[in-house]
């Protein structure tokens, strides 16, 4: 395994050779579940003009001498023609897009303790609560900085395809995967992919130890099922910083990072953001 020092150095020798970059854009997949690079109207001048998809604010970049909105389309979009909504002082432009069918697999999974499948009454109202908390953290906008969404991957490990998936869980349906599942021993380091802002911590009924990192723009990632957690609310992070650790805390099958990536709202696929 990669010791943390020797990781921290590749992973900033990388984002510094990203950093050369006007903006490292993620890979493009207009489907559900993915990302659209949607080119916007001229004559903004050097602001970026403001846009929006279904009333959700979007990243605005800049790219190659036109302004892109960088926007991730949630996994429950239907195929077909959807709108960015672009905000001027002579009133509103609509910029088509179009997305894609994509189908997703089913998967069936066995967890031990039922309850973390059928919760307790006496456990839905801290499910709710956390709920809300999930959201609030992962619906941010922060204007004062601009991410790369490019990233390392936030730990050393098997990585799944079961983003998307529809999950039978004891032969009980739930929502679709939101995340990508890394796979590593309790204990290995979860190393913040780039810079940004802890705006959420805590043991979660369902996701366990949990960390919520705000990157900016509209970009924040998530870390769950950790064994231990080395961060706070309100703690700056940088690429490389240690967030805490491999774990099997909440309803898992076994030790491994669920990372989780929204894009102006919408839970991603994080494969899209990897370079590597």
């Amino acid at each position: 395994m990669i010791s943390i020092g020797l990781r921290k150095a590749l992973l900033a020798l990388t984002l510094c050779t990203l950093a050369t970059l006007a903006h490292a854009l993620p890979r493009e997949s207009r489907v559900p579940g993915g990302v659209a690079l949607v080119s916007l109207p001229t004559g903004a001048g050097d602001r970026a003009p403001l846009a929006t998809l279904n009333g959700k604010r979007l990243a605005v970049v800049e790219h190659e001498g036109r302004w892109l909105a960088v926007v991730g389309i949630p996994l429950d979009t239907a195929p077909g023609e959807h709108k960015v909504i672009v905000h001027t002082s002579e009133g509103k432009v609509e910029v088509p897009f179009r997305v894609a069918e994509k189908q997703y697999r089913t998967q069936h999974l066995t967890i031990k303790n039922q309850r973390l499948v059928t919760p307790k009454p006496e456990d839905l109202e801290r499910i709710a609560a956390e709920r809300r908390r999930s959201r609030q953290a992962l619906q941010r906008f922060t204007d004062t900085m601009m991410p790369s969404f490019r990233f390392a991957a936030p730990v050393s490990g098997t990585r799944s395809d079961s983003y998307g998936a529809r999950r039978i869980l004891n032969g009980q349906p739930r929502q679709p995967h939101s995340g990508m599942d890394i796979a590593a021993p309790t204990g290995t380091p979860v190393l913040a992919p780039a810079d940004g802002e802890v705006v959420e911590v805590g043991d979660f009924f369902f996701n366990g130890n949990t960390v919520f990192v705000d990157h900016g723009a509209g970009l924040v990632t998530m870390y769950c099922h950790l064994d231990r957690i080395d961060v706070k609310r309100g703690d700056r992070v940088k690429a490389g910083d240690m967030l805490g650790t491999v774990g099997a805390t909440g309803r898992v099958t076994g030790p491994h990072l669920h990372w989780g990536v929204s894009l102006n709202g919408a839970m991603v696929d994080p494969a899209l953001f990897l370079f590597d």
